[in-house]
């Protein structure tokens, strides 16, 4: 797949290392557990968003943007790093933030609100959960407009064909190591949620012939509902890449048995495997995506989904700084 056709800027100029997790492995007694550290990636704080800006902030450029619109929950990491590329780029930046759970938002809490503000985000709105959140950068775009001002709109999550196409770059990315490193891997692991990454490592993966199962670990919707939405824009990136068709349903592999009582809503085995991996390999993964899809992980590996001797990888997708804003469920469990 050719993806020097589509412009790009580069925001992390080195391949994030795949580690070996020695002492989880050991703790587990299964599978051998690796781990992609996309949390290095570019801008502030990495995390997967940053692969997908890249894609996404040239085509704003392209089009002569001055000021970049997106949203997301109100801890959200998306928000956070489509803010920094924005400020890299020297452009404004207005986000809207979706109350999911009400009374979430406060102006001033930790983690991702705090580096909005940091950052210097030229306005916030805050609007009630289950809003049509299109809608409400549709509108903000059009008063921009009014004002003579070129807003760009980035989706919830940076997961339209555009932005996946970052992940199709890391399956890449991770065939290279593979090979670099000597070594096959039997399963991948990600988080799933607005599915850009999902679809986007599908394509890669399949359209590279790679033949290496890829499972969803869904963060918000039901299996039957994600499966879809990571097929739809599968298709799509397809399209896009001129591989029309090679991403077949059956492809798609989503488990939907970690979401616990929704988006961003704590659970105790994501505490587990927050605390697990802290004390065991020193790594951070966030209360929201990477916490819960480590659970299922490490969960399915229990069930005997992944054998001994077996190689599996998990993608860390980030969001670190969110766990600076759930620091007594993270540290004490469940109430």
């Amino acid at each position: 797949m050719n993806l020097a056709q589509f412009p790009r800027r580069r925001y992390t100029s080195y391949k994030t290392p795949i580690e070996f997790l020695p002492n989880l492995t050991k703790v587990m007694d299964g599978p051998n557990i690796y781990i992609k550290r996309d949390d290095l990636l570019g801008l502030t704080a990495g995390g997967n968003k940053t692969r997908k800006l890249e894609f996404l902030m040239a085509d704003a450029l392209q089009q002569g943007a001055d000021t970049i619109l997106t949203c997301g929950a109100v801890q959200s990491n998306h928000c956070r790093l489509t803010l920094a590329a924005a400020v890299k780029e020297g452009l404004k930046c207005q986000l809207i933030l979706e109350e999911r759970v009400p009374g979430s938002y406060h102006p001033t809490a930790s983690g991702n609100n705090y580096l909005f503000n940091i950052l210097g985000v030229e306005a916030i709105k805050v609007v009630k959960g289950g809003s049509d959140m299109t809608a409400e950068l549709n509108q903000l775009a059009e008063e921009l407009k009014s004002q003579g001002r070129k807003p760009y709109v980035v989706p919830g999550g940076g997961s339209n064909t555009i932005g996946a196409l970052g992940y199709v770059a890391c399956a890449e990315e991770i065939m290279d190591q593979m090979f670099d490193m000597g070594i096959n891997f039997n399963h991948i692991i990600t988080p799933s949620g607005s599915a850009g990454t999902h679809a986007g490592l599908i394509n890669g993966l399949v359209g590279n012939n790679l033949h290496i199962p890829l499972t969803g670990i869904s963060v918000s919707r039901n299996k039957q509902l994600q499966t879809e939405v990571v097929y739809n824009l599968a298709v799509k990136l397809g399209e896009k890449l001129g591989t029309k068709n090679s991403v077949k349903y059956e492809d798609i592999i989503v488990y939907d048995d970690y979401v616990g009582a929704g988006y961003s809503l704590p659970t105790q085995s994501m505490v587990d495997a927050v605390q697990l991996l802290a004390r065991t390999e020193a790594i951070l993964v966030d209360p929201v995506y990477t916490g819960k899809a480590m659970a299922g992980m490490l969960d399915l590996i229990k069930k005997g989904q992944f054998k001994k001797g077996e190689n599996i990888l998990f993608v860390h997708t980030g969001g670190s700084p969110a766990l600076f804003a759930y620091t007594d469920v993270t540290l004490n469990g469940l109430k």
